[in-house]
């Protein structure tokens, strides 16, 4: 009796460790799909007119596309060495968030784009499970 249940005690606890994986399950959305987040916000904030939409559409779906190529070819082009990769990755991401400033802000007022800036986008960044992230936690952060 105690071997069975100790065998599911087991065979429970690697199916949880299975699915508490990240990216298990996970599907990045595509371009089209975080232009449409960016825009519904943006509309919904400030009612933009369709022209201003479109031309948003256009420029930030060009934008990921560009982006996902580029953090494609870093991930094929790695050496293995992670913290050069990290850091190239890092860099190339602050270019296209540069990049979708420029191009959000050329839709807005200075008002606006200071509203979007300080209050809606801080709002859309992906939210870390407890404990994840940042040196902190179990998984060997600094305590």
């Amino acid at each position: 009796m105690k071997k069975l249940l100790l065998s599911l005690f087991v065979v429970s606890m690697a199916g949880a460790s299975a699915m508490a994986q990240p990216g298990a399950g996970f599907q990045r959305t595509t371009p089209e799909e975080r232009a449409a987040r960016v825009e519904q916000k943006l509309d919904s904030a400030f009612k933009l007119d369709k022209s201003k939409i479109k031309k948003l559409d256009t420029a930030l779906v060009v934008l990921y596309k560009m982006q996902d190529t580029r953090m494609q070819e870093l991930f094929q082009n790695s050496n293995g060495d992670r913290d050069a990769m990290r850091e190239t990755m890092m860099t190339e991401r602050k270019k296209f968030t540069d990049a979708e400033e420029e191009i959000i802000k050329a839709m807005l007022t200075d008002e606006q784009f200071a509203i979007w800036k300080d209050k809606i986008l801080p709002s859309m960044r992906p939210q870390r499970p407890m404990g994840g992230g940042g040196g902190g936690g179990f998984r060997g952060g600094q305590q």
